[in-house]
């Protein structure tokens, strides 16, 4: 990957405070593109947008929480991106929370529905929102982040939405395909360090798997190949 391969570009990621987010915003700042940063953590963000500023194209933040945020939200924040960008290339979804395991007869209703909403539902009001920017362009692209942990015994709303995002992506192929103008891709990073990782694994040694940073390629990859 060569610098200023995403030079001009706009590039949203979500979940951009910290873990796969903060990488993946760093991999394609670090390629010149023009970062959008978003995430609830304010501070994390502040840490992200820091340390890319330091060294690369000068980011923007984007604090939302994507629990509590409205339809209109995500409209507002499309067209902040439009007014002050006038456009958007990449759309890319890091973001994610672990909710509860456990089997489903046990499982608390709201956060499964609070699960089901930050991974799936919050994703499909984004890129709702962000898709008229983006087909203005001649080539952007969408990623979404899945994982292996979608149909296993106990992986309750987070597996659900899981294996929900693979099939939003995979009915907005169908969708836009005729178009040719916006890509969408799913991208399973596989076990990494993150506190996501932690909390459903905590027996296991964080050091025995890679960094945030070591899975990237695949993001990188599938940007530039749009």
């Amino acid at each position: 990957m060569t610098k200023a391969i995403f030079s001009d570009q706009v590039i949203l990621v979500t979940g951009a405070a910290n873990g796969l987010g903060a990488a993946v915003a760093k991999a394609y700042a670090s390629s010149d593109a023009t970062v959008v940063l978003l995430d609830k953590d304010v501070a994390g963000l502040e840490a992200t947008y820091d340390t890319i500023t330091a060294h690369y194209v000068k980011p923007a933040i984007y604090p939302l929480d994507l629990k509590g945020a409205s339809v209109s939200d995500y409209a507002d924040l499309a067209s902040t991106l439009e007014t002050h960008f006038g456009r958007l290339d990449g759309l890319v979804h890091c973001a994610a929370t672990l909710g509860q395991l456990g089997p489903v007869e046990h499982q608390d209703p709201q956060s499964w529905a609070e699960t089901l909403h930050i991974n799936l539902t919050a994703p499909f009001l984004l890129t709702r929102a962000c898709l008229p920017l983006m087909k203005q362009q001649t080539s952007s692209t969408i990623i979404f982040t899945t994982d292996e942990y979608k149909d296993i015994a106990y992986w309750a709303g987070y597996g659900i939405s899981k294996a929900g995002i693979e099939t939003l992506a995979k009915q907005l192929q169908d969708e836009l395909e005729h178009e040719g103008r916006v890509h969408i891709y799913c991208i399973e990073p596989g076990q990494f360090q993150s506190q996501l990782h932690y909390h459903a694994f905590p027996g296991l040694n964080p050091s025995d798997f890679p960094l945030p940073d070591d899975v990237t390629g695949p993001y990188l990859t599938l940007m530039q190949s749009s």
